[in-house]
This record gives structure tokens, sequence and C-alpha cells, in this order.
């Protein structure tokens, strides 16, 4: 009976601990915009927490961690327009990684990707909706760019995380 208490105190504090690193690094990538002058492109680094979640626990968990970090981010740092922005991305995004996830041929670097695309397609998609703007659409190949770059490191860095946990 002691086993299942103490494996669910550790997924708690694996999500209180994850889920506080995300917040914080959503915090730095607010205060140090990356120097590439291309508006909105951001590393992503609070998905990184997104991708590792997925694959040491269970969807259900992932997204419960991956909404609420979204929420108190908005909260903290933003406004209800970014609120809106963040929620289309890292939600779509999240349904897509877990999609994605089911495919074994991928790998995490695959899923990865297909989240940083499919991020940067909801924005721009909430963008279209609010600004009524058909130019947008032209910013979306630069999204595209970005989302498949990022998402691949963020892959390669989760894939290195999970590699060096499973030594433990």
């Amino acid at each position: 009976m002691k086993q299942p208490n103490s494996h669910r105190v550790k997924r708690i504090a694996l999500c209180g601990v994850l889920g506080a690193l995300a917040l914080v690094f959503g915090y730095i990538e607010h205060l140090l915009p990356l120097p590439i002058g291309i508006p909105g492109v951001k590393l992503g680094l609070a998905n990184l927490i997104t991708l590792l979640l997925l694959y040491l626990t269970d969807k259900r968990t992932a997204c419960s961690v991956n909404l609420l970090r979204i929420l108190v981010s908005g909260l903290l740092f933003g406004s209800a327009v970014s609120l809106a922005y963040s929620l289309a991305g890292g939600l779509l995004s999240f349904l897509v990684m877990a999609l994605a996830m089911r495919s074994r041929r991928l790998g995490i670097l695959g899923v990865s990707i297909l989240g940083g695309l499919s991020h940067n397609i909801g924005q721009m998609a909430v963008a279209a909706l609010l600004l009524t703007e058909a130019r947008l659409l032209l910013y979306l190949p630069v999204l595209l760019l970005a989302g498949t770059l990022t998402g691949a490191l963020l892959g390669l860095c989760a894939g290195l995380i999970l590699g060096h946990l499973n030594k433990i």
C-alpha cells in the first residue's frame, strides 16, 4: 500500500517542480526576447517542460500542468490577448504532440518539431481571428521555419534530458 502513495507523491513533486521551472522559463523569455529581429519568435523553453511531461507522465497530467502554466503565466506576465495566443498555441501544440507520440516512427525529435509547428499555427489562427488581416498569412512561412528550428532544438534537449534520466 505504501508504493502507490509514494508514487503519487513523487508524481506531484515532479509536476510541481517542472511546472515552476516552466514558469521561470516563460518569464526569462518574456524578459529577454531573442535578438533576431523577428517579432514573436521565441525558443519556447516552457514547451520543453510540456514535452518532458508527455514522456515522463501520462497525457492528462502533462495537459493539466501545461494548461496551469499557460494560465498562471498569462496572469502574471501577459494580457488577455497574449493569454489567447498562448492558449491557442499551447493547447494545439499539446494535442498534436500527444497524437504524434502514438506513432513510434517519429521519436521525440519529430514530436517536438510538430509541436513547434502547431504552436505557431495556433497562434497565427488567433491572430487571423482577432486582427482579420489577410496579410498576416505572409508571416506564416517565417513562423513555420522558426517552429521547425526551435522544435528541433527543444526535441534534442528533451532527448538528452530523458537519456540522462534513464541512466539514473
